[in-house]
């Protein structure tokens, strides 16, 4: 049937299948670009990317420091504190939007307006603003991510059936209760979907940003072995990125479960 979950074993095993066809298709174009140039650098065999990892994991002969321990740090700690005022901001504005029409009248444009500014294109405007500290990490992450994860809280409240409102005022719920009680109860579910889905754009942002400045962190890392076509070391970094993001995911997942049992239980 249309939209009916599967089963947990058959699951299981179509994911098994489709990882096994990304790693055998790899291998595959892996060998193929060997047998042609045996020196080539763009597609690494997998004893190529064992001896790319080893390369990040031990301590660097210059700095005799590990690249992975002192990226992960740098680039977390921005992403971090990026994510956590963008998403403070973002409650903060789209409840007040979407609760009191004044507001809505007053931000609403403004954040249509910053929602289709690209951050990445204003990256000038960043180093000129805010200089090119955390400061600025964090500030190409705020205004990355808040406009619009702001929208989705505003348009989520919009989608609350008047007549949930209508029985809390009729019942004497303050304002604040109703905000509280009724308001941010309905939509948690939608707005940690939200938060969910601006955890890639917000690596996105990162990364460009390291990438145009940092001389530490993912992006940096990834601008000076791309130069050097040290793909061996560029493609664990990638893995690392993925894997941190669907981490991020997997706890906001488990929150949502925990906080949200009636979501879940209708199937959603």
């Amino acid at each position: 049937m249309l939209g009916q979950p599967l089963k947990k074993i058959l699951r299981v095993l179509i994911i098994f299948l489709s990882l096994s066809f990304i790693i055998g298709g790899y291998t595959f174009l892996s060998h193929r670009q060997h047998q042609k140039n045996p020196k080539d650098k763009t597609i690494p065999t997998w004893s190529q990317l064992k001896n790319g990892v080893k390369k990040i994991c031990e301590k660097n002969r210059r700095s005799k420091k590990r690249w992975i321990v002192e990226d992960s740090k740098a680039s977390a700690e921005r992403l971090f504190w990026g994510l956590l005022w963008g998403i403070i901001g973002a409650i903060v504005i789209g409840l007040a939007i979407g609760c009191f029409p004044f507001v809505e009248a007053a931000f609403a444009p403004i954040l249509a307006i910053l929602a289709k500014l690209p951050p990445t294109a204003a990256l000038a405007l960043f180093f000129v603003m805010l200089g090119t500290g955390r400061n600025m990490y964090i500030g190409i992450i705020l205004v990355g991510i808040l406009p619009v994860l702001a929208q989705s809280i505003f348009l989520s409240i919009k989608d609350i059936p008047r007549e949930l409102v209508y029985k809390a005022i009729t019942l004497g719920a303050s304002k604040m209760e109703l905000v509280w009680n009724v308001i941010v109860r309905q939509i948690l579910p939608q707005m940690i979907n939200a938060v969910r889905l601006q955890i890639g754009p917000a690596l996105v942002y990162l990364i460009a940003a390291e990438y145009a400045c940092a001389h530490i962190g993912f992006g940096y890392r990834l601008r000076l072995q791309a130069r050097l076509v040290n793909m061996d070391v560029v493609y664990p970094y990638l893995v690392i990125l993925i894997v941190f993001g669907f981490l991020m995911d997997w706890l906001l997942k488990a929150i949502q479960i925990k906080l949200c049992k009636w979501y879940h239980k209708e199937g959603k």
